[in-house]
């Protein structure tokens, strides 16, 4: 059913006359007359009788109307949920103990009217698309390549790593670990997926000190992993600095920074740059305002990471349309340690 013809029967009923109804809409007068006509063909009855005092309804015109207005609401409901401003931002964080989850935390603390719908998609391609379809409103993400058209992307956060040990392994001891140290030492990340952007990372992290990273075995989730590290004595997996874990006190488990140089996983938030939404633009001024300043230490992050996003508030040439999506699967950064 033509909603516009049921805007012009509702000005009609509400005003008396054609004339009044089409200076209420803006419209001429013989394109109320159309519409009205529309649809009293569309429902196979009249709905106005014209007389000297203008257009009465009829008897089926007087039991459609409350109808019509019913319709009219329920549009004006349907339009409101995901109009910018109505509804609410939604944001994709890949995993509630990831270092975007507390990003996103922070923001909410700082404005806490602005609503907020906090998803965790399963791969980046379906976060990029997402984006792209307006599904969600922004994606937080590693960038390893160029984005599709009208996707734009900025560095938020370079997160350190961490090395996770158990008490007995022989690097518990250290307060820092430099990466070339690792080598020789078993590093398990049994989460990494080929293909993903975290994988991507690893392998680059892997190949330029000198390591090894091991993803052999199966899956069976943080806890699984951090017990079996908490056990041995060879054993070690790397997490991000603002990767949230919890584990019992027996695990007596160490996080130990990684320096000289430090890793830092590139973590930047992708968005249309056709939203519009107003919670969009507050999130982007939050993320620019509060990104930390650049690390005194050497860092080192793959160059890719170094092609991809800028920092929130600079010129970027991700503010031209680009091609081709980067791919993950699984948990982000295989869930060990999806910085």
């Amino acid at each position: 059913m033509d909603l516009r013809a049921v805007r012009t029967f509702v000005a009609v009923a509400d005003s008396g006359r054609f004339q009044d109804a089409a200076a209420v809409l803006g419209i001429t007068q013989q394109a109320v007359s159309k519409r009205i006509a529309a649809l009293e063909k569309d429902l196979a009855v009249r709905l106005f009788a014209r007389t000297a005092r203008g257009a009465e309804q009829t008897v089926d015109g007087q039991a459609f109307l409350p109808h019509a207005r019913e319709l009219l609401l329920a549009a004006e409901r349907a339009a409101a949920s995901v109009r910018p401003g109505r509804r609410a931002l939604r944001v994709d964080v890949i995993g509630p103990q990831l270092a975007p989850a507390a990003l996103l935390r922070a923001f909410h603390e700082d404005a806490p009217t602005t609503d907020l719908d906090v998803v965790t998609l399963f791969d980046a391609d379906t976060a990029v698309a997402a984006v792209r379809a307006g599904t969600v409103d922004a994606t937080f993400r590693a960038v390893t390549g160029r984005l599709p058209g009208g996707v734009r992307a900025a560095r938020v956060l370079d997160e350190p790593l961490h090395l996770l040990t158990g008490p007995g392994h022989a690097l518990a001891g250290e307060r820092t670990v430099a990466p070339a140290e690792l080598a020789g030492h078993r590093i398990w990340m049994p989460g990494i997926v080929d293909g993903t952007e975290w994988a991507a990372y690893y392998a680059d992290f892997a190949s330029g000190f000198g390591l090894v990273i091991d993803s052999v075995g199966p899956d069976f989730g943080i806890e699984a992993l951090l017990e079996a590290v908490a056990r041995s004595a060879s054993l070690a997996t790397i997490v991000g600095e603002r990767t949230r874990l919890v584990w019992p006190a027996g695990h007596d488990l160490r996080r130990i920074p990684l320096t000289d140089p430090t890793p830092v996983y590139p973590h930047s938030l992708l968005w249309d740059a056709a939203n519009v939404h107003p919670g969009l633009a507050a999130l982007r001024a939050h993320l620019a305002a509060r990104r930390p300043e650049r690390r005194a230490s050497r860092t080192w992050t793959p160059a890719w990471a170094v092609r991809g996003a800028s920092p929130l508030g600079s010129a970027s040439p991700n503010d031209r349309p680009s091609a081709v999506c980067l791919r993950r699967r699984g948990e982000a950064h295989g869930q060990f340690p999806r910085g």
